[in-house]
């Protein structure tokens, strides 16, 4: 595994790499408040197959790409990143994976670009309609996402979470996460500037448009213990995709998917990589939690 700097208009992005330089592309996008390295084991085993592996730090997690205002982290301009960071590298399609955040910025990228985006998956994360459909309708879901109001608060989220040697900003990795990586994020994340440019994801306001249904191969994973987005939006999820779809419910496990169930999101993913060719097209079989759509 090497490093790696993408140049682009909007900055230099840091990132991780593996794999074949022929190798078929796939582009890892992480969440909050991680880095590329939440994606080591996807990483690792990807290429183990022969695939060209790229996980990046995103907008404002990269140094070289930490703009200063709010609306430099509209989704916009995160999808616009997806686009400058694959064209840089050459790839002119690409497999496409997210997890929390990312898994955000992966939806909005695979419906902008279905031209592009070969595989869509998404670990964790619903699809945005359906979790603005849940957020209107169910009372968990709400109860779940209320700790964003509370981020959007300047400066006093990034003040209480690196106090006294950082311990809230720790509390949420909440020993899921290896303690290697979740040091190396405390770490990350403590430079000056680097946990507000995180935190200004949610404070970047609303979307500038909607978004519709995706119309690539998706895989969606969700864990049933996941603290940030309930079962409603979830199971809503295959309302939105109107590409072959493949939804995969991992019980017992938390939100930190890539992390805590590596090697059964490896398989997830490789089986879904396998099934989808150079031009992303197969025959599909929904899993048992598929929805009928």
């Amino acid at each position: 595994m090497d490093e790696l700097s993408v140049s682009t208009r909007a900055g230099v992005f840091d990132a991780i790499v593996s794999g074949p330089p022929e190798g078929r592309p796939v582009l890892l996008l992480h969440g909050f408040p991680q880095t590329g390295r939440a994606w080591q084991r996807q990483v690792s085993a990807l290429a183990g197959h022969g695939y060209r592996v790229v996980a990046p730090d995103q907008r404002g997690y990269s140094p070289g790409a930490r703009h200063p205002r709010p609306e430099d982290y509209r989704i916009g301009l995160l999808v616009d990143d997806v686009a400058a960071i694959t064209e840089e590298l050459g790839w002119a399609a690409f497999d496409l994976v997210g997890h929390d955040w990312g898994g955000a910025v992966a939806w909005w990228t695979a419906h902008a670009h279905p031209d592009r985006v070969r595989t869509l998956t998404v670990v964790s994360t619903p699809h945005p309609g359906a979790l603005a459909t849940a957020l209107r309708t169910d009372h968990d879901q709400r109860g779940r996402s209320h700790y964003m109001i509370d981020w959007r608060e300047t400066p006093a989220t990034e003040e209480r979470m690196l106090a006294h040697d950082a311990e809230q900003l720790r509390a949420l990795y909440a020993g899921k996460v290896p303690h290697d990586s979740a040091e190396s994020y405390v770490r990350h994340l403590s430079r000056p500037g680097a946990l507000t440019a995180a935190l200004n994801w949610y404070r970047a306001g609303r979307p500038d448009g909607a978004i519709g249904a995706v119309r690539v191969p998706t895989l969606y994973v969700w864990s049933t213990e996941d603290s940030a987005f309930g079962p409603a939006a979830a199971r809503e999820t295959g309302r939105w995709v109107d590409g072959p779809y493949r939804f995969e419910i991992l019980r017992g496990v938390s939100h930190w998917v890539p992390e805590e169930a590596p090697d059964t999101l490896n398989r997830l993913l490789l089986d879904h990589l396998r099934a989808y060719g150079e031009h992303g097209a197969a025959a599909h079989t929904p899993s048992a939690d598929s929805p009928k759509r």
